[in-house]
This record gives structure tokens, C-alpha cells and sequence, in this order.
């Protein structure tokens, strides 16, 4: 795992985590953003930190780990700010871009749930226009029996939390349910992680990808896990630069809850995904459609005011 897990409690405050579901295998984690001590809202600030990091998302580990050798021996900094703009240059300037919901997905599963990535999709991407047609980012764990868990990534970023909580679910549906074939949904990733799962260590690598080989009875020690983000318009912040107070927006969030919990059992049981350990993480925003402006501006890949 990359970073610094307090670093996200600089913009994102935990509201609640591990809420169970009645009848569902999910657990409900949610985060509002924080309020600094002007009593503002700075997504601003949350797109930074996001820019910051995506070296660490987009950039497989051992050719990073390579790149801070490299600056270590010759007292540089050069390799990692290569590869930082290699970074960069992965994602899309399309204002419609889910890529934000995706940098999200990944600092949240890896910093606040430790979970770490295997397999990014942006290292996949051939063109920064086209979007790689897959999970939102792969995650795992190993049990102490023994036993892999993935996490299929999904995350999206919509101004209305019902419609969030649809189509996220709709999509990583698939990759849970389906049949273990070379037409499933996970199949493409399942070949990818044979070929480029990255854990920085060769030898946990090459025991990590015994696990994709068919030839292997460790094939058979797989458990399908999911990992989901949603970020939507939540009204409890405050508009025209109105001052917040931190503790009136996270019992607002408090409130909310029940109402989001209620949708995403709803939709797991409708999705017949319900029986399936999902780490479902809410994060409910000012507004999605600044949040994603934000990330492109961050970026320097926007023209648009925000």
C-alpha cells in the first residue's frame, strides 16, 4: 500500500464505517468532507491531494520503486517526477471523465480500508481519450487460511445518490455473478493479473499470480469480493460561501444514511449480489459535477471555470 492513511482525514471526515445491512454481506462506510477553520469547504483542496497521489495509482510499484532508487543513488528527483508526468498523461480531459470517482476508489481502498491495489487500469490505457473497458481498479487480500480476496472496483460520481447507488452496483454486478469463462466480465482482468499483477516483491508476485494459473489448485482458492464508491449532491453543505459547522454536516450525513443503507440493500438484492462481502464507501459532496471539474483543473487538463 502507498501514502499516508492520516492524510485522508485532512479532507475527508469518517462519518460512519462497518454499518451492516440486514439480510446483505456489505458493509457501508461514509465520509463527508471536512470543514477547515474558517468554516469552509475546500474540494479544491481534495482534487490536490488526489493529483498528488496519482503516481502511486496509475504507476505499477516496482517501476516506481525502480524510479526512487534511481533518484536515491544519483541524489535526484528526476526518474519520479518522470514517471509522476507519465502519470498524468493517463488521464482523460473529458469533463464527463469517471477518472476522479476511480483516484477516489483507489486512495479509500488502499488508505482507509488496506486494502491494496493489484492491477490499475490506467497502466493498461493506450490512448488518454479511450476508457479501458474492465473493473475500476482490482484490490486483494489474502487470509490467513490462505485464501484470496478480490475486490473488483467499481465508483461513480452523480449528482443524485439513488441513480449512484443503480448504476454502481449494475456494473460491478457482473464481475461477481458470472460464470468463471473466457466470455465473463472479469475474464480480461483475470488474464491481466496473471501477466501484471504488481506487489512490489517478485517473490509475493510470483505466489500472488499462482493463484490465475488453472494449472494450479490454488485456482480454486479465490473468493470474489467487491469494492464500490459513490460520490453525490448532498444539500447540508452550505452554498455562496456560507460558513459550515463540521459537526452539523456529519449529523446531517448521519441523518441521510438510513435513506442511502435502505437504496443499497435494495439494489444488492435486485442485482442478486447480496450475499457477496462488498466494502460499499459513500461520499457525499457539494457537487459532483465541480468535484469532477476540480480533478481536471487539478490536473491542468481543464479549460472550463469552475
Amino acid at each position: 500500500m502507498s501514502g499516508d492513511p492520516d492524510e485522508i482525514d485532512v479532507h475527508l471526515q469518517l462519518v460512519e464505517r462497518d454499518i451492516q445491512v440486514d439480510g446483505c454481506a456489505v458493509r457501508v462506510h461514509c465520509h463527508c468532507m471536512t470543514v477547515d477553520g474558517n468554516g469552509l469547504v475546500k474540494p479544491m483542496r481534495l482534487a490536490e491531494f488526489m493529483r498528488d497521489a496519482i503516481a502511486d495509482y496509475a504507476i505499477p510499484k516496482a517501476k516506481m520503486s525502480a524510479a526512487r532508487e534511481r533518484d536515491l543513488k544519483y541524489k535526484s528527483s528526476s526518474a519520479v517526477t518522470r514517471l509522476h508526468n507519465e502519470a498524468r498523461a493517463t488521464f482523460t480531459d473529458l469533463s464527463k471523465s469517471g477518472e476522479g470517482g476511480e483516484m477516489l476508489l483507489f486512495l479509500l481502498a488502499e488508505r482507509f480500508l488496506g486494502i491494496p491495489q493489484v492491477l490499475c487500469k490506467m497502466d493498461l490505457k493506450t490512448d488518454s481519450h479511450m476508457h479501458y473497458h474492465g473493473a475500476d481498479g482490482v484490490y486483494a487480500s489474502v487470509t490467513d487460511e490462505g485464501l484470496l480476496k478480490l475486490f473488483w472496483g467499481e465508483s461513480k460520481i452523480y449528482s443524485d445518490a439513488t441513480t449512484a447507488i443503480r448504476d454502481c452496483l449494475k456494473s460491478l454486478a457482473p464481475f461477481l455473478v458470472e460464470d468463471d469463462s473466457e466470455g465473463s466480465s472479469r475474464e480480461r482482468d483475470l488474464v491481466l493479473l496473471s501477466d501484471k499483477a504488481d506487489l512490489h516483491n517478485p517473490e509475493l508476485t510470483g505466489a500472488f499470480k499462482k493463484y490465475f494459473d488453472r494449472t494450479s489448485k490454488l485456482s480454486n482458492r479465490v473468493q470474489y469480493c467487491g469494492v464500490a464508491l459513490i460520490g453525490f449532491d448532498a444539500d447540508f453543505y452550505p452554498k455562496d460561501g456560507s460558513k459550515a459547522v463540521s459537526n452539523e454536516i456529519v449529523e446531517a450525513a448521519r441523518t441521510e444514511m438510513s435513506g442511502w443503507i435502505n437504496n443499497v440493500g435494495n439494489r444488492l438484492s435486485e442485482e442478486k449480489i447480496q450475499d457477496f462481502e462488498i466494502q460499499f464507501l459513500c461520499v457525499p459532496i457539494p457537487s459532483a459535477n465541480d468535484f469532477r471539474k476540480s480533478f481536471l483543473e487539478a490536473l491542468g487538463l481543464s479549460n472550463e471555470p469552475r
